[in-house]
């Protein structure tokens, strides 16, 4: 048997009269009588079959005849280049193996699944995901991930696995999922924050982990999501915020640039018209009082003391591609009321923390900044926030036996996805998105 070869390896560098198998998923059929046209999708492409009826085996004529969108097949026959053909050539079909037969018409069509609603494309996601341009935003995922891990692994960050099932709530708060485990109440991490933090307490000193978490938040919004994938890191020995910064910008510079650079990813960002990232040699910081500044004088008031909305990160963002060219703008200093108990906080200014958000293209994708790394501080703020520090017993004894100052940040991967491709709802580049009514498939 002829081994099989992916559409787009055929394309770039099959051997004309060579004889190929392709097997994917029928896209559609053209049937001009005598000559037949059968599209095959793989995940890589498409690319042309043809059989003519009067060089085409009777039997395998009669099997095209029948094909239906969707069936599996293999198709093997002989290469031809073909200016006209998709990809610029085509097979000339010797046989045709029917792997699988649809059952019935697919509630979708997989080559216009885009013209679909959304909710109606989630619901037949595996359908949706068979149209290469769908594809494409999880091709990217993939490689994004895997360039944060390059750039940590790189770096001397050391690769952690946290537990996802936890005791307490990572946050103090309520918006977490409660499950039974065996005869007591545990929850869905909401972050590894405590976890990477003793990560480094226990002498790793700079570790990573790209793992799920859950949030129990009832949004509706294009932007959250009760399960997505974060990119958590943390560093130790820090002289202060801006090290934490350092890492986040290097992270990302790294990312965006290596995508940028490959020609399958690019490819697909400019599909989508994505691929006019500016990235200024130092990306643009400021504190929260300045934004407050800046804001007010593009005519949005965010009190004093409060946290941005999405109106005010969309307008720094328009800020910072007029004034610095970037599509990157650091927002630094955020109010100690907005961030959790372990944040530090700016000394000699306690209602600040040392603390950031990351916007890009008008979106937080990033949040992070330095830990308040001593004991009696860390209890004193936890009862601040109006929280017990009895149920943080396993998070805080830690800090009993020595802990150096460090600090760290989580990453949203499908807001860095969402944000590169300029895609209009964060469900789109989560493969099985989970909301708060979502939860099939």
């Amino acid at each position: 048997m002829v081994k099989k070869i992916y559409t787009k390896d055929l394309l770039k560098s099959g051997s004309e009269n060579q004889r190929y198998r392709i097997c994917g998923w029928v896209d559609r059929v053209r049937d001009l009588g005598k000559i037949k046209f059968i599209l095959v999708r793989d995940r890589e492409g498409i690319i042309q079959a043809i059989a003519r009826v009067e060089e085409t085996p009777s039997k395998v004529f009669e099997v095209i005849r029948n094909l239906d969108r969707e069936d599996v097949i293999c198709v093997e026959g002989v290469f031809k280049k073909n200016p006209q053909a998709p990809g610029g050539g085509e097979i000339v079909v010797e046989n045709i193996d029917v792997l699988s037969k649809v059952v019935e018409v697919a509630p979708i069509e997989v080559h216009n699944s885009t013209e679909s609603d959304l909710a109606t494309r989630l619901r037949w996601r595996w359908l949706d995901v068979r149209n290469p341009r769908i594809m494409g935003i999880f091709v990217l995922e993939a490689e994004v991930a895997h360039a944060f891990r390059e750039y940590f692994r790189s770096n001397g960050f050391i690769e952690i696995f946290t537990p996802k099932i936890v005791g307490g709530a990572t946050e103090g708060g309520a918006e977490v999922f409660p499950i039974v485990y065996f005869d007591r109440q545990a929850f869905l991490a909401q972050s590894p924050q405590f976890y990477k933090q003793m990560g480094v307490i226990a002498g790793f000193e700079r570790v990573f982990e790209i793992g799920p978490v859950y949030r129990a938040e009832k949004h509706h919004t294009v932007r959250h999501l009760t399960e997505y994938h974060s990119i958590d890191y943390e560093v130790g020995f820090i002289d202060g915020l801006e090290d934490v910064i350092s890492v986040a910008e290097g992270a990302f510079k790294y990312v965006v640039e290596s995508v940028l650079r490959k020609e399958t990813t690019k490819m697909i960002i400019e599909s989508y018209g994505g691929s006019d990232i500016l990235i200024p040699k130092e990306m643009p910081k400021i504190t929260m009082r300045e934004a407050y500044r800046i804001l007010e004088g593009m005519g949005k008031k965010i009190p004093f003391g409060e946290d941005l909305d999405s109106e005010a990160e969309r307008l720094l963002w328009m800020y910072a591609r007029k004034e610095f060219s970037s599509d990157f703008i650091f927002v630094t200093e955020y109010p100690w009321k907005v961030r959790p108990f372990y944040a530090m906080r700016k000394p000699g200014e306690p209602e600040w923390t040392l603390s950031f958000d990351l916007i890009f293209r008008g979106l937080e994708v990033a949040t992070g900044g330095q830990r308040e790394h001593r004991y009696h501080v860390l209890v004193e703020q936890a009862r601040e926030k109006g929280l017990n520090p009895d149920n943080f017993w396993f998070y805080l004894e830690f800090f009993k036996y020595g802990a150096p100052p460090h600090g760290g940040a989580g990453i949203g991967l499908e807001r860095v996805v969402m944000q590169i491709l300029k895609l209009s709802n964060i469900r789109e580049a989560r493969l099985l998105p989970r909301d708060p009514e979502r939860l099939f498939p």
